[in-house]
């Protein structure tokens, strides 16, 4: 009798909420907002300061305003003068310069370095394969990266992969264009011809095959 009344009571709170679904109306969210990366060739690459890098600020002769800070979420870090610096997006030479600006009004002439550990960089900056790769992941952009050098992070195709299938997403001039790339000829065949450079923000989409 229990048992029976369980399924009477899940059967009824199963149909209730397909009938709140039901008068739910459907919206269509917008699509992801395009963000370019600076670099637009393999020679004109500066490793720009993200989220989650770890920043080390030396402020000459001040030792007491210098110190290591872990950039926040929202690109800002903390430091005993200023509670809020804007630095992703930033080199580290140009973030030295804006501390520098900033702490202008605290100290007389200051000189600043900033160096940087445990590089993550922003999301535009990064290189992102998704699809039949055997670890789909997000990659920390190295300069002169190529095809190659990313499939190797990702550990190759999976045994379902349509390689030479594969597009290549990148943002030039503020629009996304798609590239065929040719990832089995690459890899399984070692037609080191279908190699090719890769940029920061890159998205590599790697489909099943159909058998």
């Amino acid at each position: 009798m229990e048992k029976y009344m369980f399924g009477k009571l899940k059967t009824a709170t199963l149909l209730i909420l397909a009938f709140i679904i039901s008068g739910c109306s459907t919206l269509t969210l917008p699509p992801a907002t395009v963000h370019q990366s600076t670099t637009v060739d393999v020679n004109s690459y500066k490793y720009l300061i993200g989220a989650g890098d770890v920043v080390n600020i030396f402020v000459w002769r001040n030792p007491e305003v210098s110190g290591t800070f872990v950039v926040r979420p929202d690109g800002m870090i903390t430091t005993s003068l200023v509670e809020d610096i804007p630095v992703s997006g930033k080199t580290p030479t140009e973030l030295a310069r804006t501390i520098e600006e900033i702490l202008a009004t605290y100290l007389r002439e200051p000189v600043v370095t900033v160096t940087v550990n445990n590089f993550v960089g922003p999301f535009s900056e990064q290189i992102r394969v998704i699809g039949e790769a055997s670890e789909p992941k997000s990659i920390n952009y190295i300069q002169q990266m190529t095809l190659l050098d990313v499939m190797i992070q990702v550990g190759g195709l999976t045994e379902f992969a349509d390689g030479n299938d594969a597009i290549l997403v990148r943002v030039e001039n503020g629009e996304q264009k798609q590239y065929e790339i040719y990832i089995e000829d690459l890899i399984k065949n070692g037609e080191i011809g279908a190699n090719i450079d890769v940029l920061p923000g890159d998205i590599i989409v790697i489909p099943e095959t159909w058998f």
